[in-house]
């Protein structure tokens, strides 16, 4: 019986298996017959809506079939291109009367993704179009957004915080001990401190100099930004006393940000619903309070897709942190991207643009897309290197192929070094009487060896080898940059720089985004303006992970919350709690899982402004997470 019965759920699993497949086929062949339709045409004039409910990223991560199929979607993430793209092009679209963003379930962008929306919003109002912006708990990056609306709404029951960038990182070297377990690190640069951790009880004093040269530098370039478009707003006061500030509204989170000039009316999605259908039209449609004629963002991009006139410039994305093999979207698998570029280069490219928004990552991963890059130009293409919200460290070392490096003033860069975490647990093992012992033939024989210890010639290789590593980072920063190896050696040191003092080091060489990036190449390439046209190399989703993209929320509408963002000031704190949870779990699983040397940048994480959302894991449950941070991939033998 026993066998009858596991023969039986045996069988029922490949039943279910096999359901789930052709469930999949049917919609794939549905969604290409859609597809294979015209272009959507817009024919009704209202507001252009963009409801933002979740992040705003460089480049989507590929979505989970599996994840989708039992219903766990994960947090929505749009394209900064496409979000851009359709706010600039409300300019010139007779369709749209207004630009209605919706930040209620925002859950957070880089610095300078929201500087460059912002800019597209005040292009919209310079063409006399109102841009409403509808909130209910804002952060700074909500914040920098509404700013550059022509009305800011804001829920009853919600608010606005300033809340800056820093904060604090936890430091293992104390529990390291008490487990006994030695964490045996190999860097070069004073200021490469993302092992310091691992290391030390508290930042080093050198690593606290340059955390607060980042920090100010950023934090006063967001002031700047949010105090240009909105001048009366009292950011210093909300800052610097906050407690006295909510106080001083009896604790009224949106009676506070009103009173601080954050936000211009209270007031709920029906009242907002009524003041946008004032300016674009009522939903004949719709008779539920709030409704308004409006164009979604979903329905504008297809009507005006982009443009394949003239000659293509490629544009490869490098996005999250560097990895080897064929990771991404959403993480730069480095296999991946150099495959794509050297098919890319094969074609008849007129240029290429590298866009990079990521913290870096595998030094062998970074290699692999630096020398397909360096290969496309060495085949003719013009190159350019655009810097979105991060390009440190391991994001430095592709931009090192780059001819021009365009970058913004809030862009964090730099963070020139490397390093390597090998954890090892012989005082571990030993504390429980557990000993190694045995032969070898040549001091390398069975290292490195986790469980018994690393013997001395395989430390003193590892750290030459990471020191060959930074020699070889110096000289191609260099030769980049036309520096003597000497004068690089005094901006690296992996320390992190905002844009504007990069380009002052020279390791920049103008301001300005993907556009101006774009120009630069097509000007290159002996193109004017109309002859050229971008093609996306890297960002399409593919296969089964694209198909269930297609059949997420087939816009972004909606009634109220629903992708896990804060609804008041008790929801944004335990939204912190479980992303710095799940950040503390990860620095950990990130000490036993690195597979190699290392060019990753710590300062990045809490300066660059990007959203921290806990992966699918977290939601999974910490029994998981826990699980697989006791499997660590140990790194391979040398």
């Amino acid at each position: 019986m026993a066998f009858a019965g596991k023969v039986w759920r045996l069988l029922v699993g490949v039943k279910d298996a096999l359901v789930l497949l052709f469930m999949l086929l049917f919609f794939a062949a549905l969604h290409a017959a859609l597809t294979a339709r015209a272009p959507v045409a817009v024919e009704r004039d209202g507001a252009l809506l963009l409801r933002l409910a979740g992040t705003v990223v460089e480049e989507p991560a590929e979505a989970d079939p599996l994840a989708f199929a039992t219903g766990d979607g994960g947090v929505r993430q749009f394209r900064a291109r496409d979000v851009i793209r359709a706010i600039r092009g409300a300019v010139g679209d007779r369709h749209v009367k207004a630009v209605v963003i919706d930040l209620s379930d925002f859950l957070g962008t880089g610095r300078v993704t929201a500087t460059e929306m912002g800019a597209a919003m005040d292009a919209v109002r310079a063409a006399g179009k109102p841009v409403l912006v509808y909130g209910l708990m804002m952060e700074d990056g909500g914040i920098q957004l509404a700013a550059h609306a022509s009305e800011v709404w804001l829920d009853p029951m919600g608010g606005a915080f300033v809340v800056g960038p820093g904060g604090q990182q936890l430091y293992y070297a104390g529990l390291l001990r008490r487990l006994n377990i030695s964490a045996h690190v190999y860097r070069v640069g004073t200021y490469k401190d993302y092992v310091e951790p691992y290391l030390l009880d508290r930042q080093s004093d050198a690593s606290r100099a340059a955390h607060q040269a980042l920090y100010g530098a950023i934090w006063e370039q967001w002031r700047a930004d949010v105090l240009k478009a909105r001048p009366k707003a009292q950011i210093d006061r909300v800052a610097r006393d906050p407690v006295a500030w909510l106080r001083s509204a009896g604790g009224d989170g949106a009676k506070a940000a009103l009173a601080a000039g954050l936000v211009d009316k209270l007031g709920d999605r029906a009242e907002f619903g009524a003041r946008v259908a004032e300016l674009a039209g009522a939903d004949r449609a719709d008779r539920r309070p709030g409704a308004f004629a409006h164009i979604t963002l979903g329905t504008w991009l297809r009507a005006n897709p982009a443009s394949s006139q003239g000659k293509a410039i490629g544009v490869v994305t490098v996005a999250g942190e560097i990895v080897d093999g064929k990771a991404g979207p959403g993480t730069a698998g480095g296999d991946r991207i150099a495959r794509a570029i050297d098919a890319a280069a094969d074609r008849k490219l007129a240029a290429l643009v590298v866009r990079i928004d990521s913290p870096g990552g595998s030094v062998t991963g970074s290699e692999s897309i630096r020398a397909a890059v360096a290969r496309a130009h060495a085949r003719g293409l013009p190159v350019a290197v655009s810097m979105g919200n991060v390009a440190a460290s391991g994001g430095y070392w592709v931009a090192t192929a780059g001819q021009r490096i365009f970058a913004e003033p809030a862009t964090l860069t730099g963070s020139i070094g490397i390093f390597a975490v090998v954890p090892s647990f012989e005082k571990a093992l030993a504390a429980w009487g557990v000993h190694g012992d045995g032969v070898r033939t040549t001091p390398l024989s069975g290292q490195p060896d986790p469980l018994a210890g690393l013997t001395p010639e395989v430390e003193a290789m590892l750290q030459a080898n990471i020191e060959a590593g930074y020699a070889r980072f110096l000289g191609l920063v260099g030769k980049s940059r036309g520096m003597p190896v000497a004068a690089v050696d005094a901006v690296a040191q992996g320390r992190v720089w905002d844009g504007g003092t990069a380009r002052q080091k020279q390791l920049v060489d103008q301001f300005g985004g993907l556009d101006a990036a774009l120009e630069w190449a097509a000007a290159q390439a002996h193109l004017g303006a109309g002859d050229w046209h971008v093609e996306d190399l890297t960002g399409e989703p593919r296969g089964l992970a694209r198909l269930v993209e297609s059949l997420r929320s087939p816009d972004e509408e909606g009634d109220g919350p629903g992708t896990g963002g804060a609804s008041d000031f008790a929801g944004l704190v335990a939204q912190r709690q479980r992303i710095a949870l799940d950040g503390a779990l990860g620095r950990l699983r990130h000490l036993l899982g690195q597979s190699g040397a290392q060019a990753y940048c710590l300062a990045c994480g809490a300066a660059d402004g990007a959203p921290r959302v806990p992966p699918r894991a977290t939601e999974a449950g910490w029994a998981g997470r826990l699980a697989t941070l006791l499997s660590p991939v140990l790194p391979p033998a040398i």
